[in-house]
């Protein structure tokens, strides 16, 4: 890979922050424009990593937090950007409540909270001491690191995935440990500097400061540092007079001019809470996308195959144990048993396509023998939940070591949109050859979904193979015209689907079939964790 973005840059490659304050009196003019300036329009367009929380939990409701419906259209594109809010304010304004708040009267699904309180700098053994004696001015804005913080809010605005430091307020320090977010609807960043910087201002659709009286905010600080954070009284006081207040005064105060909504009294003030939800619901509507199947349904039609398709030779062998598993009238037993066997004969024939280049070993008789061998780094098999589990033995049996990920796609009953809830990919993917499993494919919707989120862990397209038991022709036009480098292989291709977008004549409900469930009267064939 090419030079490190901001948000992967390693802890050693981020300046210090200043010691005093007063260092930087000069700062004010070069992080925020003035007033009457222009600013040009906006676009509206596992490792070491600890995985974010799924859900974020308010006094009425459940909200998702590590996934989101389609973010892309059927293109394979980006159809539309996160729509973000800054909250600005003073230590302690009660800003994290708001955007509670916020979240919670929105009732929209997918949403990203976001603190500036993780991209705190790494500071030096001098720095460390001096923030063990409360000598050290968190409250400054060099004490950010704005470069990784604009660098993860463009990529979350994009749907990507990032990683976010985690700081350990009582040691001064980050943890050795990252936290992974994913893009969503509506991203909310909040910080006592989120209006601080002109780059990150132009990443802000709305933004709002929280108002509140400084006796209520001292209060609540004092509570916070001695109750959260092991601080004493004394060195909470003695923070708040030397560098909180005047930081406030001189950064944070005039940041107010910015806003696009002041909201005083802070979360007490629940007028000005209803007219911010009424604004982002507006500009949601503005930037509503629904998944099209009708459109992937009819994109294609009469086209012939594409030449990134391989399809498994049908030899008697093959044929007959299709017949075998597409009989209603099968056990469960035989169709486990065909069902593995033909899983082999794919991997094995979807290996074939792997690079390989020559290379000569000697053979007990001292002989030379000139072969072949793997050419890439690793190999690393993700499957689609949860039918595609069921290729992870096949997979391990002829891939020693092979690498294993998971990705959980649902279709919303509501929408018909397939909706992105679980990701675990290993470390260093973007370096390796990935085999996605998928047991069916019908639309294509779950597939695309899989294969968007594998660019966006920068996995390079050429390097994704997509494989499936059997595959519409529908899903396999929608897949190679969105993304015309993954490489689709599969044992068979039925040519319909029918108005329920079920492969005709089809295979049934593979999960169902496979782990004896019952399937639900509106299962769809493509990958049946879209239905569960």
């Amino acid at each position: 890979m090419a030079a490190a973005p901001a948000a992967e840059r390693g802890p050693a490659e981020r300046p210090a922050a200043p010691e005093d304050s007063n260092s930087s009196a000069e700062s004010l003019d070069r992080l925020y424009p003035t007033v009457g300036s222009t600013k040009p329009p906006r676009k509206r367009t596992t490792s070491q990593c600890k995985s974010e929380p799924p859900l974020l939990r308010t006094s009425k409701r459940t909200i998702y937090t590590a996934g989101r419906p389609p973010w892309y259209n059927e293109h394979g594109t980006q159809s539309k950007e996160a729509f973000v809010i800054g909250l600005g304010g003073g230590s302690a304004s009660g800003k994290t409540t708001v955007a509670t708040m916020i979240i919670e009267a929105l009732d929209v699904p997918w949403v990203v909270l976001l603190s500036m309180d993780s991209f705190y700098k790494v500071l030096t053994k001098q720095q460390q001491e001096q923030a063990a004696s409360n000598d050290f001015n968190f409250d400054h804005p060099d004490a950010f690191d704005f470069d990784l913080i604009i660098a993860t809010l463009k990529k979350l605005k994009q749907g990507k995935s990032v990683k976010i430091p985690i700081y350990d307020f009582t040691t001064h320090s980050r943890k050795k440990e990252w936290k992974t977010l994913y893009g969503a609807n509506v991203i909310i960043f909040e910080g006592i500097m989120a209006f601080a910087d002109k780059e990150l201002l132009k990443l802000l659709d709305l933004k709002i400061f929280v108002d509140t009286d400084s006796d209520i905010r001292l209060v609540r600080r004092l509570r916070r540092d001695i109750s959260e954070r092991g601080r004493d009284i004394e060195g909470v006081i003695k923070q708040y007079n030397k560098f909180v207040k005047p930081a406030f005064d001189q950064y944070i105060q005039p940041t107010m001019r910015l806003a696009d909504i002041v909201v005083p009294r802070g979360s007490g003030n629940t007028v000005a809470i209803d007219l911010i939800v009424q604004h982002v619901h507006s500009q949601l509507e503005e930037r509503k996308l629904r998944w099209d199947m009708a459109a992937l349904a009819s994109a294609h039609q009469c086209h012939p195959l594409p030449q990134t398709l391989s399809v498994l030779k049908s030899t008697p062998q093959v044929r007959g144990m299709h017949t075998i598993i597409r009989n209603k009238e099968t056990s469960r037993d035989e169709f486990i048993f065909y069902s593995k066997r033909l899983m082999r004969l794919l991997i094995e024939h979807a290996l074939s396509f792997l690079p390989f280049q020559s290379c000569t070993v000697q053979t007990p008789q001292g002989q030379d023998y000139e072969g072949r061998t793997y050419s890439g780094k690793q190999i690393t098999g993700v499957s689609i939940l949860r039918a595609g589990e069921t290729m992870e033995p096949a997979l391990r049996a002829v891939c020693k070591d092979v690498r294993i990920g998971t990705i959980l796609i649902q279709t919303n009953c509501n929408t018909g949109e397939p909706e992105l809830h679980y990701l675990r990919l290993p470390k260093d993917i973007s370096e390796d050859h990935v085999i996605l499993m998928d047991c069916t494919v019908s639309t294509g919707a779950a597939a695309m979904m899989a294969v968007r989120v594998l660019l966006d862990h920068d996995v390079p397209e050429d390097k994704i193979f997509l494989l499936s038991l059997l595959m519409a022709e529908m899903g396999v036009h929608s897949v190679a015209y969105a993304f015309p480098r993954v490489k689709i292989i599969t044992t068979a291709v039925d040519k319909k689907v029918n108005d329920l977008f079920r492969i005709i004549p089809g295979i049934g409900n593979f999960g169902d079939r496979y782990f004896g469930t019952d399937a639900p009267p509106d299962w769809s064939d493509d990958e049946d964790a879209l239905s569960t």
